[in-house]
C-alpha cells in the first residue's frame, strides 16, 4: 500500500505548477532577457519616443524570426 501512495504522490508533483519566482521558466522572461542582450543593452536614449522605437523595432525583430523564439524558449528538460 506504502508504494501506491509514493506513486500517486509523485503524480501529483508531476503536474504542479512551476514555484511562484521562477523567472527563468517564464517564457516571456526569457525573450524579453533575449532582446536586452542583443538589441536593446548599452543604450542612452534621449526621448521617449526613442525607447519606443528602440523597443518596437527589437520586438518585430524577434517576432520575425520565430524559429528564434522557439529556440529561446525550448527547456530539453522540460519536455515530456
Amino acid at each position: 500500500m506504502a508504494h501506491e501512495a509514493e506513486a500517486a504522490d509523485a503524480r501529483k508533483h508531476l503536474h504542479s505548477s512551476p514555484p511562484p519566482r521562477s523567472p527563468e521558466l517564464n517564457p516571456v522572461v526569457i525573450n524579453w532577457q533575449f532582446m536586452r542582450d542583443n538589441w536593446l543593452s548599452n543604450r542612452v536614449f534621449r526621448i521617449y519616443e526613442e525607447i519606443v522605437a528602440v523597443c518596437s523595432d527589437a520586438w518585430n525583430k524577434l517576432v520575425n524570426q520565430p524559429w528564434r523564439i522557439m529556440s529561446i524558449g525550448n527547456r530539453e528538460w522540460a519536455n515530456a
